[in-house]
């Protein structure tokens, strides 16, 4: 689980095909203090685990149906990546709960300088626009960010300079595609008023009273 605070960008090193994947050496220096091999660590929104760690740079393997569902199928050496060790039960949490699960690949529209801050808009799959709201939590490239508007399967988010600076998003432009991983409650929520209508409507007055609400 990751919080959607990047800590910092790495560089993609080399990419190496292996059975079944593709196997990433990344250089990075600010998460190395306490990594180790098997740690999770979020790459532009993708959960991997570290495999190997030599001074500052580490291996991580993304398998097939990470590459056929993510943007790391694409990255190559000219990119930067956004990075972010797993989160730890003493931690703040300044973003949202990440899983590192992508849901679907959001397109870059639009990408414009707003005083100091930037207005970045994307479109994104119909199958999860439906658990985007207003003023919600969406990660981006493994970024938590918060929706300013939403229309239709269009999402517009307000970047302010630090996420910029400090993240790869100063790298995108028009055409890009992103990671894309909607708020986990959502989910949650749907699977249960789903699962009701099997049951009937037992959400009534007094479903709630026998709760306590």
């Amino acid at each position: 689980m990751f919080t959607g605070i990047i800590e910092e960008t790495g560089k993609l090193i080399s990419t190496e095909n292996i059975t079944g994947g593709k196997r990433l050496k990344i250089s990075a220096s600010k998460i190395f203090h306490d990594l180790k091999i098997d740690d999770s660590v979020c790459v532009n929104g993708v959960c991997l685990t570290v495999t190997k760690i030599d001074n500052n740079i580490f291996w991580c393997d993304a398998v097939g149906e990470t590459l056929n569902k993510t943007t790391l199928a694409n990255v190559n050496h000219i990119n930067e990546l956004n990075l972010e060790r797993a989160l730890r039960l003493m931690d703040r949490l300044g973003g949202h709960l990440v899983q590192g699960h992508v849901n679907g690949l959001g397109i870059i529209t639009r990408l414009i300088k707003l005083g100091e801050n930037y207005s970045l808009e994307v479109d994104i799959p119909n199958e999860i626009a439906k658990y985007v709201v207003d003023e919600g939590s969406i990660t981006i490239d493994g970024i938590s960010l918060t929706v300013a508007k939403i229309m239709e399967r269009k999402i517009i988010i307000s970047i302010i300079p630090h996420t910029w600076n400090n993240t790869n998003l100063r790298q995108r432009k028009i055409g890009d595609r992103v990671n894309i991983e909607t708020d986990i409650f959502a989910k949650y929520v749907e699977k249960i008023l789903l699962s009701s209508k099997d049951e009937g409507n037992k959400f009534t007055d007094n479903w709630f009273k026998n709760l306590g609400y």
